[in-house]
């Protein structure tokens, strides 16, 4: 038999499309022409052409996590793929698998330093910086293997973006069609039955048992309910949302460093803490009590003891483990019978303190709650304000991977990150919640929203300027106000000029109206909130609450 070829770029369009990729992001350019050229004559694949490569590295974080799947970028050499760092640096930060297919020079050249057109001598050093792993193609007989190898390992718990470098003569030579395609294989992790024993004779003598969920939960929604419903106690992290449902009496959900949440922490005798980082600004740096038993159930083993000592660790994907768990447990724990009740109380409280700080912006807060826990709609939230306040943890989700925020903290990601949830398909639209300081960072990206008709309702809170820096300067700088920007756009003009339907809001009080009639909508929709006419926060919001030492909680 002879071996059937095909040039290397047409056999990486086809091996993305025939291992079920239907969307990838990216930006085009000399050196990965031939891998996007396959991709446009053979139409098996939706190339989403962004601005910029930082915005496209965002789409395809926000498409892994809405969809569940592989989230797939390419950029080119040297400057673009440093381009993407900032972003990937975000998408490491919250375990997304993303495959980012970038590029090389001509290998005679590669790593020598030679100054040819977007070399850099060390860019495997740059990417191993912001990626779980790093791979090059060094041959066109290597290129199909060591992607799989790389989507491998992107998938696999803990996940995150894997960098795979193709130089561009391997693009352009040929290689043999596989006869059968690798695909990527996601390897588990089965814990210890020892261990799970220790943590089931634990959870049935403790009285007041409390999970603590993460984002790598958010695949054991299952198993998380059934544990509910025998009776623990539960909150999450901000990325474990929604794995418990956000409206189950007993659950706590993201309102995880209230006082109440404290109060709740320091009366459980056990809490077990799921797939979570358990990151200083969700427990004041590490300063909060969580229990007087503590055990921690994690498909990373260095995340062990990591941030808390613990008194049990267990090394396990969180499905497997807690399936496990549930199996040597009776159907109904004997508890105490006021857990639940007081778990409810504490979230009633909690809420009820967050919206009277909202003022005029409640009817915001309500609204969003409304639609996009009903609507079953995708919440991505970029770094503004609106979302430290409700946007985290009052607008409920209806599942896990529906909610989508820059977890890292970077301003900027919501407007690409909308785009990439909007585009997997997992819900019917998408609500994007951003402020005017972070929408300038990407607001090329709305002509890219506009272009792909993606269903995304953008709700661009305005207040002219970086208002959170502004109100740390006012807390703790004398109310200096330097930096915080002085020239806005005008983003109704800039709406228009790539057309984006826009509605400028100064009476808050048709918020609602507005809203359902932009969701009612198709395509891109911007509605921007005039906050310098509506007025403040009834509280200022000036950063997360600060630790011991008096310092704020970055």
């Amino acid at each position: 038999m002879t071996p059937t070829m095909m040039p290397v770029g047409d056999l990486v369009a086809s091996w993305l499309a025939e291992i079920g990729v239907k969307v990838v992001f990216g930006v085009i350019s000399i050196h990965n022409m031939p891998m996007l050229d396959a991709i446009s004559r053979q139409g098996r694949i939706r190339f989403v052409p962004a601005r910029g490569e930082a915005g496209a590295m965002n789409m395809a974080d926000a498409y892994a996590r809405t969809s569940g799947g592989l989230g797939v970028v390419f950029t080119s050499t040297g400057t673009a793929a440093g381009n993407a760092a900032g972003s990937q640096v975000e998408a490491l930060t919250a375990c997304s698998p993303v495959l980012h297919i970038t590029t090389q020079i001509d290998r005679p050249f590669v790593d020598r330093d030679r100054a040819p057109i977007h070399d850099v001598p060390r860019q495997p050093e740059m990417l191993r910086g912001v990626s779980k792993d790093v791979l090059r193609a060094w041959s066109a007989a290597s290129v199909i293997t060591t992607l799989a190898a790389g989507a491998s390992a992107a998938l696999t718990a803990p996940s995150g973006p894997v960098s795979v470098e193709i130089p561009i003569d391997v693009q352009r030579e040929e290689a043999r069609i596989p006869l059968v395609w690798p695909k990527p294989r996601k390897a588990g992790v089965t814990p210890d039955e020892t261990a799970v024993d220790c943590l089931a004779e634990l959870v049935r003598k403790a009285r007041r048992p409390v999970f603590w969920f993460g984002g790598g939960a958010r695949k054991a929604t299952a198993q998380a309910a059934a544990l509910l419903q025998r009776g623990v106690g539960t909150v999450t992290s901000t990325n474990g949302r929604a794995v418990i449902p956000e409206n189950a009496p007993g659950s706590l959900g993201a309102f995880n460093m209230t006082p109440e949440a404290q109060a709740l922490y320091e009366s459980s005798d056990l809490m077990v803490v799921v797939g979570s980082r358990l990151r200083g600004n969700e427990t004041r740096n590490n300063e909060m009590q969580l229990g007087r038993i503590l055990v921690q159930i994690d498909a990373d083993a260095s995340q062990g003891a990591r941030n808390y000592p613990v008194d049990l660790f267990i090394h396990g994907d969180a499905s497997a483990t807690l399936s496990l768990l549930l199996e040597k447990l009776p159907e109904h724990l004997d508890v105490d019978t006021t857990l639940s009740e007081d778990i409810s109380n504490a979230r009633a409280k909690s809420e009820e303190s967050l919206r009277q700080g909202l003022g005029p912006y409640a009817i915001v807060a309500d609204t969003l709650r409304e639609f996009v826990f009903e609507r079953r709609l995708a919440f991505v939230r970029d770094v503004t304000i609106s979302n430290s306040t409700f946007g985290n943890r009052y607008v409920s989700l209806a599942a896990p991977n529906l909610g989508v925020h820059a977890l890292g903290g970077g301003i900027g990601q919501g407007i690409a990150m909308a785009i990439g949830a909007a585009l997997s398909g997992a819900a019917p639209r998408t609500v994007c919640l951003v402020g005017d300081g972070g929408a300038m960072l990407y607001i090329g990206e709305l002509a890219t929203a506009v272009e792909e008709n993606a269903d995304i309702v953008f709700v661009l809170m305005n207040d002219c300027g970086y208002g959170v820096i502004r109100n740390i300067q006012d807390a703790q700088y004398g109310g200096r106000h330097c930096y915080t920007l002085s020239t806005i756009p005008d983003f109704g003009q800039i709406a228009a000029a790539v057309g984006l339907p826009h509605r400028c809001i100064s009476d808050i009080s048709v918020f609602r109206d507005e809203f359902t009639a932009a969701l009612d909508a198709e395509g891109p929709v911007l509605l921007e909130i005039d906050m310098t006419r509506i007025g403040p926060f009834a509280r200022s919001f000036a950063g997360p609450p600060a630790g011991a030492a008096g310092k704020p909680v970055s």
